[in-house]
């Protein structure tokens, strides 16, 4: 009897050690390591036009237009849905830019940034031509600036991390 008494103390003894076990749960986060893992990228590449270009500190603020660079079937298919080229005929030059939203997205603009743009003294066949970013707002906002090839209205490419614009390439139309 006294075994039985002592065997159920003990099986009590075990079971009150056991509620008083606090289990904590724990998430952490790790960044991707490679392209192939799920989530946005890490730098993103964006088509459109800029809008304005105001200082503001040390950086500016860019307000962009964002817009599509179609090439091949995918131009073709949209120029014809918008009207500009009859059902199965190509677009000219083979590319079409949508643009149909029109709404601006801002920007931060580091002064050190890099920017290219367009000139007919550039270093390669396209007359490419990498300028200051303070230069990029006297053309933006009509300030005295080297003569481009093709208005900035041709649009750019950005190249942006989260809310950040790392470069700025001005896009040759044909």
């Amino acid at each position: 009897m006294r075994r039985a008494f002592v065997c159920c103390g003990l099986v009590a003894l075990f079971a009150a050690g056991c509620g008083s076990t606090k289990t904590v749960t724990r998430t952490v986060t790790v960044p991707g390591k490679s392209k192939s893992e799920l989530g946005p990228p890490s730098e993103q590449t964006q088509f459109g036009y800029v809008k304005s270009l105001k200082r503001k500190g040390t950086a500016y603020v860019l307000r962009f237009d964002p817009a599509l660079l179609l090439s091949g079937i995918t131009a073709n298919t949209a120029a014809a849905e918008d009207g500009a080229v009859e059902l199965g005929q190509p677009v000219p030059n083979d590319n079409y830019r949508l643009n149909e939203g029109h709404r601006l997205l801002t920007y931060f603009l580091p002064a050190n940034a890099r920017v290219t743009v367009l000139t007919t003294h550039g270093s390669s066949s396209l007359g490419e031509t990498k300028i200051p970013v303070d230069e990029l707002a006297r053309i933006v906002n009509g300030g005295k600036h080297r003569k481009l090839f093709e208005p900035l209205a041709t649009g750019v490419w950005l190249r942006v991390r989260i809310d950040t614009v790392r470069s700025l390439d001005q896009q040759y139309q044909p």
